[in-house]
């Protein structure tokens, strides 16, 4: 069995993930008195995490986890890693996804307790109407990460071509 770290100073503070043999087992942000220097892994989740970070926001995509839980919480984060970077599912509809409609709080708790944070994308879970909720590791990180995935509407919106503007 190997254990390694990746670790990541990001615009939001010191992110670790602990990899076991290639896989993400825990993940989140750290209390800055106990952080350490950037740590790399032989899985690559450290240079996701930059990519990630850097803007590339389906750079977690890739990562492979094996998180420890419950059937139910199992069931639970797989589906949270469908919803895509740009986006975001109330508890509700995450319980309905799952095959649990009406079992909204339980999905809440198995969100509450996700052992990897940011790869199983709890911060994307928002009340029923948008509100955002709760988050472990605090709303403004929640806030700043999901303004971080939002998806550009019309990417050449503002663009103009220059032969366009001198053919008027």
């Amino acid at each position: 069995m190997t254990k390694e770290q990746a670790q990541v100073e990001t615009p939001i503070g010191m992110f670790r993930a602990v990899v076991v043999d290639g896989c993400v087992r825990t993940a989140g942000f750290l209390d800055r008195r106990r952080a350490a220097p950037t740590s790399r892994d032989a899985a690559g989740v450290h240079d996701a995490l930059v990519a990630y970070f850097a803007g590339d926001i389906d750079a977690l995509d890739s990562i492979a986890v094996a998180p420890q839980g419950t059937s139910f919480r199992q069931r639970v984060w797989k589906e949270l890693r469908e919803v895509r970077a740009g986006s975001t599912v109330s508890y509700g509809e995450l319980a309905a996804r799952v095959g649990a409609p009406g079992a909204a709080r339980a999905v809440g708790t198995a969100n509450a307790t996700n052992p990897i944070c940011l790869v199983i994308p709890c911060h994307r879970v928002v009340r029923a109407g948008g509100a955002l909720g709760g988050y472990a590791f605090g709303l403004e990180r929640k806030q700043w990460l999901l303004a971080h995935e939002e998806r550009p509407i019309g990417l050449f919106r503002e663009f103009e071509s220059p032969i366009a503007t001198q053919s008027r």
